[in-house]
């Protein structure tokens, strides 16, 4: 028997702090075909981005615990790793936030199950 591995799709880093929501938006992007890695602070996500070079999104929370939130997370991505697309999430930011890194896209909390992936793939077509 032939067997050929089922390809995973990009590479996204979630970052959200509240466990409930982390983990539907990790089944609604991995339903949509995206692999995830999943962290609950900033400073995972440091360590995840160090370890792998595969990551092609960045999915954040913009407030959560630790010494960096998801807005100074986004910007050391987009200086550090500039070939990583950037999608932050708020129930606390406007959409036309200044501090929002260049290119990144905002979504507001509460979103629809489809939302983070119809984001995704806007950004990565």
């Amino acid at each position: 028997m032939n067997r050929h591995p089922i390809p995973l799709g990009p590479v996204v880093l979630l970052v959200e702090d509240e466990l409930f929501v982390r983990m539907a938006t990790a089944d609604a992007l991995e339903d949509a075909g995206f692999e995830v890695i999943e962290t609950a602070n900033a400073q995972a996500a440091q360590e995840v981005l160090l370890r792998r070079t595969d990551i092609r999104v960045l999915f954040t929370d913009v407030r959560m615990p630790g010494p960096m939130n998801g807005l100074e997370l986004a910007s050391l991505v987009r200086s550090r790793w500039p070939h990583i697309s950037v999608v932050i999430t708020s129930g606390h930011l406007e959409s036309g936030h200044s501090l929002l890194p260049q290119e990144a896209v905002f979504i507001a909390k509460p979103y629809g199950e489809q939302a983070p992936a119809k984001a995704i793939r806007a950004l990565l077509d």
